[in-house]
């Protein structure tokens, strides 16, 4: 630019001088001025082409979305407490709102049919509905690990051996629970249909009723039902935990519990907001664990359990953060093991790689 300008005056200085010797000095440099004004508010106008700015693409906003999240009135639930008291303040990023609960069977349609956006669920679940809808629906994160336990009553049970020629009573028959119980026995020796008794009931608390009536003396329980028999069953002593009994097989695999599933058109329309979800969920569970009086509050004020149970069953409810790379690992192994026992546990196949979601 500043050569151009240097230029333009030497122009006009010599438009000038021989103006001069016509003259027509005044009138000459009067047109020589005009002439190099304009000529330098052209240079002005017009960037040297080596400086011309490049083209910019805009980016469409991604569009704003309402997290509809489905949960079940358990431990599955309890570590999204603080997020769904934050929603309700108004301090989060993104707009939530929740469902709370019975049971599975109550979520997973809502889930698939598109009435939810995520939910907390039996990790096993989650692969089911993959493999039932062709991939339509993905794992976000681990949010529970294991919470079942072995309580006894009248029972000396100190390790799995000392299980056999008992009669045990479960819940869930059919599913994890019963999984997992099945592959702790035969790894540690023990045919589950030869060498003990497994009675299922349908529900956590009827098993709690036998135990304090002494029907029963050993029973299979999930926290926070654990902390609900021992303030009802006097001298109920938790035996086993079936977390640390399923770590000693070293199989590789972690015992999971609850899993966090989210529908893979939702995903893949807002990823932005899924992160931003994923780090309100996981400072969640950090503030679950790490103010248990707090959190068990909020558990009962959005209708999950009673603040007293949970306040006792929260540090051994295993709640948890667990996404990507590190989920896919410990999740693949766990499915593993039950596909091995039951391939319908998992949906009839392993789940592919496009089941664990990655951001």
């Amino acid at each position: 630019m500043k050569k151009i300008l240097s230029l333009l005056l030497i122009a006009a200085l010599a438009l000038g001088l021989l103006a001069g010797c016509s003259g027509k000095s005044s009138e000459t440099e009067e047109n020589a001025g005009k002439a190099a004004d304009a000529a330098a508010q052209t240079a002005e106008q017009t960037p040297p082409p080596s400086q011309e700015p490049a083209e910019e693409t805009a980016k469409p906003d991604e569009p704003e979305a309402t997290f509809r999240i489905g949960g079940l009135t358990g431990a599955t639930s309890i570590g999204m407490v603080k997020l769904m008291e934050d929603a309700a303040n108004g301090a989060t990023k993104n707009k939530y709102e929740f469902t709370i609960a019975g049971s599975a069977d109550e979520l997973t349609p809502k889930l698939v049919q598109g009435e939810l956006d995520i939910a907390a669920i039996p990790a096993n679940l989650a692969s089911v509905l993959y493999n039932n809808t062709q991939g339509k629906i993905k794992m976000l994160a681990v949010n529970t690990l294991g919470v079942l336990y072995i309580v006894a009553k009248g029972a000396d049970i100190g390790g799995v051996a000392d299980l056999k020629g008992k009669t045990i009573y479960a819940t869930a028959k059919g599913s994890v629970p019963e999984y997992v119980l099945r592959y702790i026995l035969s790894s540690n020796g023990i045919d589950p249909d030869k060498d003990v008794t497994i009675e299922f009931k349908s529900e956590p608390s009827e098993v709690v009723a036998l135990m304090a009536s002494g029907e029963a003396s050993v029973a299979m329980l999930p926290q926070p039902y654990v902390t609900v028999a021992a303030g009802q069953v006097e001298g109920l002593t938790v035996a086993l935990d079936m977390t640390e009994e399923w770590n000693r097989l070293g199989n590789g695999s972690t015992l999971i519990t609850g899993a966090l599933a989210v529908r893979s058109e939702f995903a893949e329309r807002y990823p932005e907001q899924l992160a931003a979800f994923l780090e309100e969920y996981k400072a969640s569970t950090e503030y679950v664990n790490a103010n248990v009086e707090q959190a068990a509050q909020l558990v009962e004020k959005y209708g999950i359990f009673k603040a007293a149970v949970a306040a006792k069953a929260i540090p051994y409810c295993n709640i948890t953060y667990i996404a990507g790379e590190d989920m896919k690992a410990a999740v693949s192994g766990y499915l593993k093991v039950l596909f091995d026992q039951n391939p319908k546990a998992v949906g009839g196949s392993l789940p592919g790689e496009d089941f664990y979601y990655a951001p």
